[in-house]
């Protein structure tokens, strides 16, 4: 693999605070030099980059009070001269949150930056700062590009155990150097309180730190926040985002469980039943609290394209938003689907457009799995697949219509992967197989969670011919992360020979399973 040579991120780190120890406030904010003292804004939740490309990125932070944001940028980790750039006030209207966007960066270069927060009303008083680095995405091919990805954090009760490491799972993803973090969906539970013990199967109890927003399910503003603030309570995910850039897709527990729009709630732990209220609660909570760059335009969509240099384009779905409701999902005709036609016309002039050589398709849901909604009693379907092998039937059409076009336009590297049903596996699907024959093979890889419950494998569906090629999946439903069970996924994409490798891991960095796949292909 012949990936960037940089020095880890720990070291990186370690250099920057001690360098920003004794740090004065920025000449861009025209004041003497101030030490950051008492009473000034804090930034205890850390810093995070996101949607990072060859020349751009976001930092987000979160001050304790009123504040202006300022970030300075640097090639090396001494901050000797400077780049500067002022952001957002930051106040209750957000949540005291904000995103600075960086412009015109150097492509493949590590980035140094540090975020000041001053008081708006003297901006000689700066609190202390908060530093970070990134890479940004190289323009060249012999680089490569190496990132993980997985989902599902704080889930089923689990959440924040500082007996069992906390969220140790980020460190090991740390370990690996990678480029990014492409998280898919459940960023969050605000559907799933967290109590202070849980006891466990083997007489032990489990310890959460809890806060009162996850004391109930989410409902107000301040709840939903409260439920991105209480990850942030991690020491392990703060160093993760100070040290990684993310790519953050939602899925269902952002909001609640299986929720599609229109829905009308009958779990009597609501008073609010309107799910399009909460959603829209929900959303300005996501918004507020990760650096998103397609949610700051006036669309606020969470689907997008992040090019990644020439190796790879990575295609954010939202597999909720623009969804039909849950059904037993076996109808003969179904315009809607679980994107939407505008979306899927959009995926579709976006794979066509791409010329990266890896193009990997971020997928919130699984397609091969059937991932049942029995919340109301009935049969319904959550994902696509619905559990009949023949032609594609409800949500499947949708899918069908995508990979077609997928072989007919001869687009080559398509790889998914997805997260979602708390286990890892890897399906490879093939039209020898399938009831549906117009499409070219590809693989679909799927890892998690973080740090939730773990939940036996799903069924397979045969409709577009998948074989589960690995599986690592407990036997018993909700297993704690003390149990085991907890995974992430890593690619590397290497320069040379444009090979892209999968591994899926253990939360501990074990690897379970190792997958190459040949660049050029027609799906893969």
């Amino acid at each position: 693999m012949s990936h960037r040579p940089f020095p880890g991120r720990r070291s990186v780190l370690r250099g920057s605070l001690a360098a920003s120890a004794a740090l004065t406030l920025p000449a861009a904010v025209g004041a003497a030099p101030a030490f950051a003292l008492s009473g000034r804004p804090g930034a205890g939740w850390g810093v995070q980059t996101g949607d990072v490309t060859c020349d751009s990125g976001l930092v987000w932070v979160r001050s304790d009070r009123p504040a202006r944001m300022i970030v300075e940028t640097s090639a090396t980790e001494s901050f000797r001269n400077p780049r500067r750039w002022r952001g957002p006030l930051l106040g209750a209207g957000t949540d005291f949150t904000g995103t600075t966007a960086l412009r015109g960066l150097p492509a493949g270069e590590q980035i140094h930056y540090r975020v000041l927060l001053a008081d708006p009303d003297d901006p000689r008083r700066t609190g202390e700062p908060v530093t970070g680095t990134f890479r940004t995405a190289s323009a060249k091919r012999r680089d490569g590009v190496r990132f993980v990805w997985s989902g599902d954090l704080a889930g089923q009760g689990w959440g924040i155990n500082p007996e069992f490491g906390g969220y140790r799972i980020y460190d090991a993803m740390a370990k690996l150097d990678p480029d990014f973090f492409l998280c898919s969906g459940d960023n969050v539970y605000a559907d799933g309180p967290i109590s202070e013990t849980v006891a466990l199967p083997d007489g032990r109890t489990w310890r959460n730190i809890t806060t009162e927003e996850k004391a109930k399910v989410a409902e107000t503003l301040a709840e939903f926040r409260g439920n991105f603030r209480y990850n942030l309570l991690d020491e392990n995910l703060k160093r993760f985002n100070a040290q990684v850039p993310s790519i953050i897709q939602w899925d269902d527990h952002e909001v609640t469980n299986n929720w599609y729009p229109g829905e009308i709630l009958t779990d009597a732990r609501y008073t609010e039943k309107s799910v399009d209220v909460l959603a829209a609660r929900a959303r300005q909570a996501f918004s507020e609290y990760f650096p998103i760059s397609t949610l700051r335009r006036p669309d606020g969509r969470v689907y997008r394209v992040q090019k990644y240099g020439p190796l790879l384009d990575v295609f954010v779905l939202d597999m909720r938003t623009y969804r039909n409701a849950n059904s037993t999902d076996d109808q003969a005709t179904d315009p809607q689907g679980i994107l939407g036609r505008e979306q899927l016309e959009w995926l579709k002039r976006e794979l066509a457009r791409s010329r990266a050589v890896w193009k990997v398709i971020a997928s919130d849901m699984p397609l091969g799995l059937v991932v049942p909604d029995t919340g109301d009693g009935k049969p319904n379907i959550e994902a696509v697949a619905q559990g009949d092998p023949g032609a594609p039937l409800g949500r499947e059409l949708q899918i069908a219509e995508l990979l077609r076009y997928i072989k007919h336009r001869r687009i080559t590297g398509t790889v998914w992967l997805t997260a979602d049903v708390h286990y890892t596996s890897a399906q490879h699907y093939d039209p020898s197989r399938a009831a549906f024959k117009d499409f070219a093979p590809f693989w679909e890889f799927v890892s998690g969670p973080l740090n939730a419950g773990a939940f036996p494998a799903n069924t397979l569906d045969g409709t577009f011919g998948p074989d589960r090629v690995f599986l690592k999946a407990p036997t018993t439903a909700n297993v704690s992360p003390a149990g085991g069970y907890q995974f992430f996924g890593e690619v590397d994409i290497d320069g040379d020979s444009g090979e892209l490798t999968v591994r899926l891991r253990e939360q501990d960095g074990t690897v379970l399973f190792t997958q190459v796949l040949q660049p050029g292909r027609v799906g893969q």
